[in-house]
């Protein structure tokens, strides 16, 4: 009877701490609490960033809703306020359910404010869109640097031009984009394959939006440019900027005087379109196939057709909603950070039916590839009646990508 009584009393133990654990195990879900940050320009700089950021907000909610999304933006002068743009992002940080931290645009001071993240958080992922600073450097202190496949888009939009019967193409940027690795390294490859292709290449300047001249003065010296442009390089030359702030004056003076617009340098069907169209999309707003219709309709009403083109989707609005979102899993342990196969899923969400590529960036100096930066890029869509070019499909010659 002693040997029965302690055998029941080991199975009530054994029983009870089984009961315990699981008990244990179910209350747990305060861990699958978390925050995502997303810090994006002003709707002035970036709108199309800024949308991609109210997607998640309308799918996840905002955290004062007891959602999960954190949306700041930074100044729109970020060059002169960098000191602000890295509190903006740092002060993400003293959430301390905050998982993750979105940049995109990664203006300046990036890479600062992850360094700092990372210094009072290390268990923040920290995911960067679109770096301005060059990607050896932001590279650092970022989880995942994810930009616009320069290299490969270098080559892919002077084939495109050359396609479309262009024999002139015209980079207009300025001193402050050109001291870019990435954009100096990608008029390298533009001119490169203007040589192979036969075409001219021409290297014009324009005003940083932020600089004294301000974005309207930015936009007024390209309305003025353009006719003079048109008439010195003729209407089979293909248009190029830099800058969001100059999409819209030069789209709509290509579409008066002639001249050819492969894609923005963020390519996008609202990126400079709707306004030199004089369009209201508000009925279409995030209805990505209603707005590339009507924006498309328009562009043929004006004579535009085969002449102006864009990305299906976004890559604004794509990089910030993709971007978010793969936070979202990796915090999940659904995706691993730097898993192409991984990002592709998160991207593929917000653009059906488009095709994506993209691959590690290589650093032409050394030729070291990056493991934590991904350059990617969407297929061309020129508006018409080409429709889909197929780059995501060509295979860019090797040599581009040492170029520099």
């Amino acid at each position: 009877m002693k040997k029965l009584s302690v055998a029941l009393l080991v199975m009530l133990l054994a029983v009870s701490f089984v009961f315990a654990n699981g008990a244990k195990e179910e209350a747990a879900p305060a861990s699958d609490v978390f925050h995502v940050g997303i810090v994006t320009g002003t709707v002035s700089q970036s709108e199309d960033d800024l949308r991609g950021a109210e997607a998640l907000i309308a799918e996840y909610g905002a955290v004062k809703d007891g959602g999960i999304i954190q949306h700041v933006t930074y100044p729109d002068n970020f060059m002169d306020e960098q000191e602000t743009t890295i509190a903006v992002i740092v002060g993400l940080a003293d959430d301390p359910l905050m998982k993750a931290v979105v940049v995109n645009q990664a203006v300046p001071g990036t890479t600062e404010a992850f360094r700092q993240i990372k210094e009072k958080r290390p268990d923040i992922l920290c995911f960067a869109g679109e770096s301005h600073e060059d990607i050896p450097v932001i590279s650092t202190t970022a989880d995942l640097v994810c930009n616009n496949d320069f290299v490969a888009r270098g080559y892919l939009i002077i084939r495109t031009a050359h396609e479309l019967g262009c024999d002139t193409f015209v980079h207009i940027s300025f001193p402050r984009h050109m001291s870019y690795e990435t954009m100096s390294r990608r008029v390298a490859i533009m001119k490169a394959a203007c040589d192979e292709f036969g075409m001219k290449f021409v290297l014009e300047t324009a005003p940083d939006p932020t600089s004294d001249v301000g974005v309207a003065g930015a936009q007024q010296y390209i309305l003025e440019k353009v006719p003079a442009w048109i008439n010195q390089y003729g209407k089979n030359a293909a248009f190029f900027c830099t800058n969001d702030a100059h999409t819209e004056p030069l789209l709509k003076q290509l579409l008066q005087y002639g001249g050819y617009f492969i894609e923005a340098d963020l390519p996008s069907p609202l990126m400079g379109y709707p306004g030199a169209l004089g369009l209201d999309l508000t009925a279409e707003q995030g209805n990505f196939s209603a707005i590339l219709n009507k924006v498309e309709s328009a562009i043929v009403a004006k004579g535009g057709a085969n002449r102006f083109g864009t990305w299906a989707y976004s890559y604004g609005y794509t990089q910030s909603a993709a971007l978010g979102q793969h936070a979202i899993n990796c915090i999940k342990g659904e995706s691993q950070p730097t898993n192409l196969n991984d990002l592709w899923k998160a991207y593929n969400k917000f653009t059906p039916g488009a095709n994506w590529n993209g691959s590690f960036y290589t650093n032409a100096s050394t030729g070291v590839r990056s493991k934590n930066a991904v350059l990617i890029y969407q297929d061309t869509y020129i508006m018409g009646g080409r429709g889909f070019m197929g780059n995501a499909d060509v295979e860019v010659p090797e040599k581009y990508f040492t170029i520099k």
